[in-house]
């Protein structure tokens, strides 16, 4: 049962993926729930743009489809595509693309200590990006070096 289980998410993680990338978006997480009466598939997405309602909907209709026609489900089932929203830290180099000149809140390795800071993302240069701090001071931080980074969000 439970390897049945494993071959039917990687079944679904290979359309969604094609899918998606079909689109120009990318998996941020695929979360599989449910029992198999009723399945529910979350599925968070991002892009170099920023993802809208309609997008969602049409990743959404083409996956659906796709499942039906090839029938790897048996029951019902639901899919939920989403982005993953401004609360939710960043987890790919590509997704900070679209977030130039925004504010962060920032966890990273240096030296072998972790660091926090607020500041706000400059450029990037291949796996580096250049974050400019309040006090102007700049710094440079690996991509792999991030524990976690997150947009502060302004409404001014």
């Amino acid at each position: 049962m439970l390897q049945n289980m494993n071959k039917l998410k990687e079944n679904i993680a290979e359309i969604a993926s094609e899918v998606i990338e079909r689109h120009n978006f990318f998996i941020i997480e695929l979360v599989f729930r449910g029992t198999p009466k009723t399945y529910v598939i979350e599925i968070y997405i991002d892009g170099e743009k920023n993802v809208s309602a309609d997008d969602c909907a049409e990743v959404s209709k083409d996956i659906v489809q796709i499942i039906e026609e090839k029938n790897i489900i048996e029951g019902s089932f639901r899919i939920e595509v989403s982005s993953p929203g401004v609360d939710r830290p960043l987890l790919f180099l590509k997704q900070y693309f679209k977030h130039i000149n925004r504010k962060f809140d920032i966890s990273y390795n240096e030296d072998e200590e972790i660091k926090k800071m607020k500041a706000r993302l400059i450029s990037i240069e291949g796996e580096n990006l250049l974050f400019e701090k309040e006090n102007k001071d700049l710094i440079k931080i690996n991509i792999n070096n991030i524990i976690k980074a997150k947009v502060i969000v302004s409404f001014s």
